[in-house]
């Protein structure tokens, strides 16, 4: 009886107009004959397509080189390939350069210019490859290939260690230099180092690193990485990122994307407010490398001129999305908003319109009657929990529970929903009621909120609360 792996690699498949045998579970497993009876019976030329290596199944070929290549000593052999790159000369191993697409092309390139019979020597590499271990494959010819680099992002260091990482499966890398070691993998299409970076990226986003990250991600279309820096910036641009100087660096179309985001946790509308205050602040003072007081920002929005607002002026009209995604009616403090008509920030239909909306809902017991849709009008209540929490422990002080809409009527109708969020092992976890239509009231019995239970490892814990109010009278009920 025959082990089925054994049972796999002697079966036959048809190729061309012959029965030459080939491995059938690979497109190209070294079988270079039967490789070229297929592209005979496609009238492709196999000459020509060693003279265009993306032609090739390059990815087959790479398997065959990178079969238990990892950390194997080949220290014995001399090396018998010359990279120029980066001002520099690299000696590498041939083997090992086919991990790297991009150095696999450049080399069967070289082999097809400077060989009479390109076929025999890719022939004689590719047997070399399959008849044993590396160290008894028979001398090959020296190869020179050159790169050309023009990515500012991959300095010598970080190529090195691309390099490096050929021959080694774990190269350490430290945080300061792994974006120029993926721009250093996406050049030399070395799928899993760049999958590296991208999860030690993923991990690392701290207010110094969100944009780097961020802009490197769209640049070499890494949707997991630009998803991921979304995420941990919906959760940490008020609490965190909002208090630093690094607040500066935000780009403005990933900012626009946060704001737009239903998963965007704030304390409350006047937090998200005073954050975006202070983004423009630093956009338009560079030189300042301090986070001004809430005051001073005041004070430099005071100061335009007071025939238009400041998002009508020219400064200011490029803004206009950003602040369209606030939702102005949650801010309900009438400090809070006599503050916004003093600074002169907002055109006044806007001012206008919220006041007449506050008018309206004082005028019918508390409801906010223009509030149709929960996701994105929602007035928002957050809590940052940095601690474990019993249900043994004393209730919290009244400064934290604070914020919360008042009913001017005996009974209410309300629709909520309470969502938690929390990252875990570097992903994050979401916990959430989905939405609930719910009465309250003053005369006992009454309703009381859902309680969102979660059981999670991960601190700290975002607890957030969007409600949307909805009154009704005895007759209706």
């Amino acid at each position: 009886m025959l082990h089925p792996w054994y049972r796999g690699r002697l079966e036959r498949r048809m190729v061309g107009s012959t029965n030459r045998w080939r491995f059938p579970r690979e497109p190209f497993s070294g079988d270079l004959l039967g490789l070229s009876q297929m592209w005979k019976a496609l009238n492709v030329d196999f000459e020509e397509v060693l003279k265009d290596p993306d032609r090739l199944y390059v990815s087959q070929i790479q398997k065959i080189f990178s079969r238990n290549l990892k950390n194997k000593t080949i220290q014995s052999r001399e090396a018998d390939v010359i990279l120029k790159c980066l001002g520099s000369t690299w000696e590498l191993h041939q083997p090992h350069l086919f991990q790297s697409e991009t150095l696999a092309k450049l080399y069967l390139m070289a082999l097809s210019q400077g060989t009479t019979s390109p076929k025999k020597e890719l022939e004689r590499l590719l047997q070399a490859q399959l008849c044993g271990s590396v160290q008894e494959r028979p001398p090959i010819k020296k190869m020179i290939i050159s790169l050309k680099i023009n990515d500012p992002l991959v300095t010598k260091v970080a190529f090195a260690t691309a390099l490096k990482s050929l021959y080694l499966s774990e190269v350490e890398m430290n945080m300061d230099d792994v974006l120029g070691v993926l721009a250093s993998a996406h050049i030399l299409q070395f799928s899993s180092l760049f999958q590296r970076c991208v999860a030690m990226m993923m991990n690392g986003l701290t207010p110094t690193t969100i944009k780097s990250f961020y802009v490197a991600g769209c640049k070499y279309k890494e949707e997991q990485l630009t998803t991921a820096c979304e995420k941990w910036l919906e959760m940490n641009l008020v609490p965190l990122v909002g208090r630093q100087i690094h607040l500066r660096k935000i780009p403005q179309e990933l900012l626009h994307r946060v704001l737009r985001s239903p998963r965007l946790f704030t304390f409350n509308e006047f937090h998200l407010l005073k954050t975006l205050l202070l983004w423009v602040f630093l956009q338009l003072n560079h030189r300042i490398q301090t986070v001004p007081v809430h005051e001073t920002v005041l004070a430099f929005f005071n100061s335009f001129p007071k025939k238009y607002s400041f998002l009508d002026q020219d400064t200011g009209q490029s803004l206009v999305p950003l602040f369209l995604c606030v939702r102005l009616h949650g801010i309900i403090k009438g400090k809070n908003l006599e503050e916004l008509r003093h600074i002169n920030f907002f055109p006044e239909s806007w001012l206008i319109r919220v006041t007449a909306n506050h008018y309206h809902a004082l005028e019918s017991g508390g409801d906010m009657v223009h509030v149709k849709d929960l996701t994105t009008q929602a007035m928002r209540f957050g809590l940052l929990f940095n601690q474990r929490v019993r249900h043994t422990d004393l209730e919290f002080p009244s400064s934290v529970c604070k914020h919360g809409p008042v009913s001017l009527r005996a009974e209410r109708l309300v629709k909520y929903e309470i969502r938690a969020q929390t990252l875990v092992d570097g992903k994050w976890q979401e916990f959430r009621t989905n939405q609930i239509t719910q009465k309250f009231g003053f005369v006992k019995p009454s309703c009381k909120s859902h309680a969102l239970k979660i059981q999670t490892v991960g601190i700290p814990i975002y607890i957030a609360l969007e409600d949307g109010c909805h009154s009704f009278s005895s007759h209706q009920q």
